[in-house]
């Protein structure tokens, strides 16, 4: 499965209620869910999958350290820029959590990346749109969700500073909490202590890595 923005992801998009999108240039590697009705545009970087499971393993603290150092960087801020062949495809996973794997046969420690994700995400749709600034008006094409709008003049002004960027910018104690939380269900995951150093991280990824494309040569030298 490829992060991609070419022609042909609309058909890999089919049959799925949803899909993973991430900036593909930003100062934070931030990644969030779109309708599958929406097909991006060659800003973004979109990831067929449906699952919180490996919406958690991409935002965790591993692929973030992964992509800083396995990417490229790009603009006046000389922002990190996620390039989906050296980032998102060489990126080790966790065993038997590639995103390849369907998601109904993913081991169980996927459950709890899959818990901590849901709730990163909830937490972070409450802040961008808290019940009492908005309301929700179904759109008028059938199958669309609803269109989120604010209930007055002044909660449009609140909601227009209500950014993911300014959110990360800002990094609130709750948010950090959530990470934190996400980051240990993907550390068990991969069987690897909460505590790594960030070195520390990105050598065992490198070493894994390594591993599974000399298993994959073998394979190949085999038949």
């Amino acid at each position: 499965m490829h992060g991609e923005t070419v022609p042909g992801l609309k058909g890999r998009m089919a049959g799925l209620n949803r899909a993973i999108v991430t900036p593909r240039v930003s100062k934070h590697r931030v990644f969030v869910w779109i309708s599958s009705d929406t097909l991006p545009d060659s800003a973004v970087v979109a990831i067929a999958r449906d699952d919180d499971t490996t919406f958690g393993i991409l935002h965790s603290r591993f692929h973030e350290l992964w992509s800083l150092r396995m990417g490229t960087w790009l603009g006046v801020g000389n922002d990190p820029r996620y390039t989906p062949t050296s980032t998102f495809e060489t990126f080790p996973f966790p065993e038997g959590l590639a995103p390849q794997k369907p998601a109904d046969q993913h081991p169980i420690s996927a459950v709890a990346i899959s818990a901590a994700a849901k709730r990163l995400n909830e937490l972070r749709e409450n802040w961008l749109n808290p019940a009492d600034l908005v309301r929700r008006e179904p759109e008028v094409v059938l199958g669309y969700p609803d269109r989120i709008v604010p209930v007055d003049d002044n909660a449009a002004v609140i909601l227009s500073k209500r950014t993911l960027t300014n959110l990360y910018n800002e990094r609130p104690a709750w948010l950090q909490h959530a990470h934190n939380a996400l980051d240990d269900a993907v550390a068990a995951a991969y069987g690897w202590p909460a505590n790594l150093s960030d070195e520390e991280v990105l050598s065992r990824l490198f070493a894994l890595n390594q591993e599974r494309a000399s298993a994959q040569v073998a394979t190949l030298t085999k038949h």
